[in-house]
């Protein structure tokens, strides 16, 4: 059992709305957001006493006229001692579609951090190149490049290599490990692609 507390501010936030939709009209003043979970062992039957903080910023660039970037910078920290499940599972795609959103090279479980920082830049060129080329300008296709940086690892306290009463990161059918940490290494993507 957990309870979260999350706290968002977005200075002067406009929408465009409609009957179903909202969608947030993106202004000069960034965007912060605060998380914090917290379980109590024997609370509610919880087997674990842990805190998790984590906090994320957004803002939009506007660069015209070739384009506009998203910047995300999330950090966060586990404290206590519990198993890897509760840790901080970065968002992997193993789909065949591109989410911007998750690490579209990494596999489900891959990595686990207890302490973490990411930065994501997204930049949309919005026609910038394409709308020079006849075809391709009445296609209304889009260029967008993309970055992503992860950079993390699990403490002593949570690594399941030196606590027995830990889980176990799991293991192919050969016994070779399929979860890790990121050692204090950097995890990066970068792409390109067409919208």
């Amino acid at each position: 059992s957990q309870m979260n507390v999350t706290l968002r501010y977005a200075p002067h936030e406009q929408f465009y709305q409609g009957r179903n939709y909202r969608i947030p009209m993106f202004n000069k003043y960034p965007i912060f957001g605060v998380r914090y979970s917290v379980s109590k062992k024997g609370f509610l039957q919880s087997d674990y006493t842990f805190h998790h903080i984590s906090a994320r910023i957004f803002k939009q660039f506007n660069l015209a006229p070739i384009g506009y970037t998203n910047i995300f910078v999330e950090t966060g920290k586990v404290f206590g001692h519990v198993p890897y499940p509760l840790l901080q599972i970065h968002k992997a795609n193993q789909t065949y579609s591109y989410q911007l959103n998750s690490y579209n090279l990494m596999n489900f479980l891959e990595f686990i951090s207890d302490q973490y920082i990411s930065l994501d830049i997204h930049h949309f060129f919005n026609g910038f190149f394409f709308n020079k080329i006849p075809l391709l300008k009445r296609l209304k296709w889009r260029e967008l490049a993309t970055l992503k940086i992860l950079y993390g690892y699990i403490s002593d306290n949570n690594n399941p290599d030196l606590h027995n009463d830990l889980f176990q990161f799991p293991e192919d059918i050969y016994g070779q490990p399929q979860t890790f940490s990121l050692e204090r290494k950097p995890y990066i993507e970068a792409s390109v692609g067409v919208t």
